[in-house]
């Protein structure tokens, strides 16, 4: 998807110090010193315009929540809809999810939401993906046990290939829908391309994995 440029992006977001955190290496083992809290720490990566990360956090106010984007185009369109819910339990970062290490200590995530991630259909890119083995390493290193990694798509290729990949990780798959939103999943919060999606009739496929850790 083309993203058009806003060159004030950064000067926006750097405006929101409550929101945005533009030091994150700062926070590194203490981020729930920032939020003054000791609430579980749940991460999206691939935030996008926000809607997910940001009606998740009034949903739950007993969680903290750290979007990722690394587009600050489009980060500031999160920083909207962050402001515009009114929650305190929300925080954007502007870094590559595949640094995630560099960032946060290992056991510092409760939990990952990776939503209608980029699906790389070429062969050649399969690293690329946000479930490849190689992501899955980093996400088991920082996730506290047992450590749960939340996947919607609408790829159904993508679905495919992330089911083969987390079985063959040693992950316990403990929800799999082909049609999420024909299910009796609840509480169900949708990001923009899910909404987009759906509408056009497409069927949203999403799982929940937990890494094994007796294994």
């Amino acid at each position: 998807m083309r993203v058009k440029h806003k060159p004030w992006a950064k000067e926006k977001l750097a405006k929101h110090p409550d929101i945005f955190v533009s030091e994150p290496e700062k926070w590194k083992g203490k981020w729930r010193e920032l939020f003054q809290n000791d609430h579980p720490i749940h991460i999206e990566i691939g935030s996008g315009k926000g809607q997910f990360v940001s009606g998740m956090a009034k949903q739950n106010p007993e969680i903290n929540y750290i979007g990722i984007e690394v587009v600050e185009s489009v980060l500031v369109s999160a920083l909207d809809k962050v402001m515009d819910a009114g929650v305190m339990n929300a925080k954007l970062l502007s870094i590559d999810g595949a640094l995630l290490g560099e960032y946060f200590e290992p056991g510092e995530i409760g939990r990952l939401y990776l939503n209608f991630s980029d699906p790389w259909p070429k062969k050649r890119h399969t690293k690329r993906r946000l479930t490849n083995p190689r992501f899955l390493k980093i996400y088991q290193s920082l996730l506290k046990n047992p450590g749960e990694i939340h996947f919607k798509t609408d790829n159904r290729g993508l679905f495919e290939y992330s089911l083969t990949a987390f079985s063959e990780f040693g992950l316990l798959l403990t929800y799999v829908s082909l049609d999420l939103h024909n299910s009796n999943f609840e509480n169900n919060v949708m990001t923009e391309y899910e909404e987009k999606f759906s509408q056009k009739g497409f069927p949203i496929y999403r799982l929940e994995a937990q890494f094994d850790r007796e294994s």
